[in-house]
């Protein structure tokens, strides 16, 4: 397609060039002025004078512009009609008679002159190009590269070319067996083998052959008949210094931790408060006065329609009009401003049409405002009886219906809102839900706040990996630790020949292996604006290759921002993280970016949102959940008393300024020293 689009447009500027010059060929006497060819040239000509020559510049121009994708070029050469049309009446008035001149320039010349005008005009179209230029050259649209695909490439010695130094841990480490906690009888060993160092191939033992006595009591002096290869091999594994390798006592620690968790429940109502009804769901008179004053108001624009359904929501009463055949919906979506004129609504939006129904939505804001609290969601039935295996909670809908969504299943979440939209409110809502649900052994969080203050609750908190990260250098670093172990999961899958962590944590819960399930992993990162300014490119890419991959191994982002600019949000990012939560924004470009579409431009703020779900091509309206910081506290302390943190290695954190004391050289005060011995 992009090929065709290409040679049609050199095609037309290339005929549209050719009949200028037939035109002008005519005129010379070279050919007959009455020859076909040139008409279309003598058409522009006499609208546009010599600025006609433009066109089939303009034509060549998008032909390549659309061949190479370049989107700052094609933008500014739309940008370039201005001054087009300006130099156009520029030419108009200097080269044609004043009885065939357009009204537009036969009245300049009047009131300034030929000359005035003239002056005027030629320096009109210098300020118009000198905008443009300035625009092309502001544009922050960024040019996705295709070293994008190779990402972050990790050196053996654990040094990223550019990045801190992180020491990430070893890819089949979990997979091998520890001899202090179990012993293994092997089938077939002779033809699976265990992973030997000394060989060029990795071999790993089907975890499916594994039998574990966990009944039998056996001595430390115990005849166990141990093939040279095991013994080889863990020989190796203790000699090697190698980052996070898994610790001795591992095994029996995880399990008693998992027997602790096991008891890990919290109730919501115990915990958060409750808010009183007050019955918004019913259709009272004034709601009734006001569809009579929305058909109206149609009347009024000549418009035929009906009032066939109000269905009304928490914030929201949305009313659904079913226009006459031949009214066309664009009609109804240009009246959104008289409609909320007439029905004294600080603003109106207009879904055209409902997605489903033969209906046009007209969503009003209600007078007063109800509460959607989290408890509310919690306690639901439908949210208790869901088997979800991350449930998040997400608020009601204009209809009333509490909405909940599977985080596993989006896989990755993008919130951008403008500030005081609810925007963080719904950050904590999400991280509450999931500790309510998911114990440590289930859920693990990685919480990174720039802003130092938002997501201080949750420290000490036993579902953390890591603290609460401020620093855009340490967020850096845990994020490649996050790739690191993506790849270690990757393996255990591989082992067991399974797709994701749900296949893999019911083969081992079906077949009674010593393996411990994985839990997942879930990223938040409050303002990731403040760390795209801080590190660029490297987090994008990083931030990338984590939501493409890291779905299948149990690792899921969420990504809030306040700052909805092409800079933060890019298509590489959007193109990996397609779930999107979208509150009040400034305007409708922001909302283009978040939701490809606008409509998050005509939001109330406090929690109104655009949910755009990976499964539904539409975004669902909703009013967000609610929960105050007195009730964040409750709950983490709640959460506390179940035990305190594992964090994982903070050797991980290496600060390169850290590590120039153990760098030898001239500036060493025992260099010489060292030289002479």
């Amino acid at each position: 397609m992009r090929t065709a689009a290409v040679v049609l447009c050199m095609l037309a500027g290339g005929t549209i060039l050719a009949s200028l010059l037939i035109m002008h060929a005519g005129d010379a006497g070279i050919v007959s002025k009455n020859y076909p060819a040139s008409f279309p040239g003598l058409f522009l000509f006499n609208a546009f004078s010599w600025a006609a020559y433009y066109i089939p510049c303009y034509l060549v121009c998008c032909g390549l512009f659309i061949l190479r994708f370049s989107k700052r070029h094609i933008i500014a050469l739309m940008l370039s009609l201005f001054p087009f049309l300006t130099m156009a009446a520029l030419f108009q008035l200097l080269f044609t008679l004043p009885e065939a001149q357009p009204a537009l320039v036969a009245g300049i010349r009047a009131i300034i002159g030929a000359v005035g005008g003239s002056i005027f005009l030629f320096i009109y179209s210098g300020i118009e190009t000198a905008i443009i230029f300035f625009i092309f050259r502001q544009m922050g649209i960024p040019s996705v590269p295709e070293e994008n695909e190779k990402f972050v490439q990790i050196i053996p010695d654990g040094n990223t070319k550019g990045t801190p130094v992180m020491e990430l841990p070893i890819k089949n480490a979990a997979i091998l067996p520890d001899p202090e906690e179990q012993y293994y009888k092997l089938k077939g060993l002779s033809n699976k083998g265990l992973y030997d160092r000394n060989t060029q191939g990795e071999q790993v033992v089907d975890l499916e052959d594994l039998e574990t006595d966990t009944d039998a009591d056996l001595p430390e002096e115990a005849n166990v008949t141990e093939s040279p290869v095991i013994k080889e091999s863990v020989s190796q594994l203790h000699e090697a210094r190698i980052p996070h390798r898994v610790p001795e006592g591992t095994v029996a620690r995880m399990r008693k931790q998992s027997k602790k968790w096991s008891s890990y429940k919290i109730d919501p109502d115990s915990v958060l408060s409750e808010y009183k009804s007050d019955e918004y769901w019913k259709i009272d008179k004034a709601t009734q006065r006001l569809a009579e004053t929305l058909k109206t108001t149609l009347e009024e624009f000549k418009i035929k329609a009906e009032v066939t359904g109000i269905q009304k929501g928490p914030v929201i009463t949305m009313f659904e009009i079913l226009p006459a055949p031949g009214v066309k919906l664009s009609k109804i979506v240009n009246l959104a401003d008289n409609i909320a004129l007439r029905l004294a609504a600080s603003r109106v939006r207009i879904v055209a049409p409902i997605p489903g129904k033969q209906a046009v939505g007209i969503e009003v804001p209600n007078a007063k405002r109800s509460i959607v609290s989290l408890r509310e969601i919690l306690s639901h039935p439908s949210f208790l009886e869901s088997h979800a295996e991350l449930p998040v909670a997400l608020g009601k809908d204009i209809t009333g219906v509490v909405q909940f969504a599977d985080l596993t299943l989006m896989p990755h979440l993008l919130i951008a809102g403008a500030t005081g939209s609810g925007k963080s409110v719904c950050v904590n809502s999400l991280i509450c839900s999931i500790l309510f649900r998911k114990s440590p052994s289930e859920a693990r969080l990685i919480l990174i706040d720039p802003k130092i203050v938002e997501l201080k609750y949750y420290n000490d908190i036993p579902h953390l990996l890591t603290p609460v990260i401020t620093d855009p250098k340490r967020a850096f670093q845990a994020l490649q630790y996050c790739i690191a172990e993506m790849e270690r999961r990757y393996s255990l899958l591989d082992a067991l020949c399974v797709r994701d962590v749900r296949a893999y944590n019911r083969k081992i819960r079906k077949k009674s292996l010593t393996t411990e399930p994985i839990p997942y992993i879930v990223i938040i990162i409050d303002e990731f604006a403040d760390l795209m300014a801080t590190t660029g490119k490297e987090l994008e890419s990083t931030l990338a290759r984590l939501a493409a991959m890291s779905r299948a191994v149990g690792i899921h982002l969420v990504l809030a921002t306040q700052r909805p600019s092409i800079d933060v949000i890019t298509g590489l990012i959007k193109a990996n993280i397609p779930s999107r939560i979208a509150f009040m924004v400034a305007g409708k470009f922001d909302s283009r970016i978040i939701l490809d579409s606008v409509g998050a431009e005509k939001l109330l703020g406090q929690g109104d949102m655009l949910f755009l779900p990976t499964w539904d091509p539409s975004p669902v309206r909703m009013q967000g959940t609610y929960i105050s910081d007195d009730e964040v506290e409750k709950l983490v302390a709640q959460v506390k008393l179940y035990g305190e943190p594992e964090y994982i290695d903070d050797e991980m954190f290496i600060d390169e300024d850290d590590m120039s004391e153990f760098v030898l050289g001239d500036t060493d005060h025992m260099y010489d020293k060292a030289l002479e011995i």
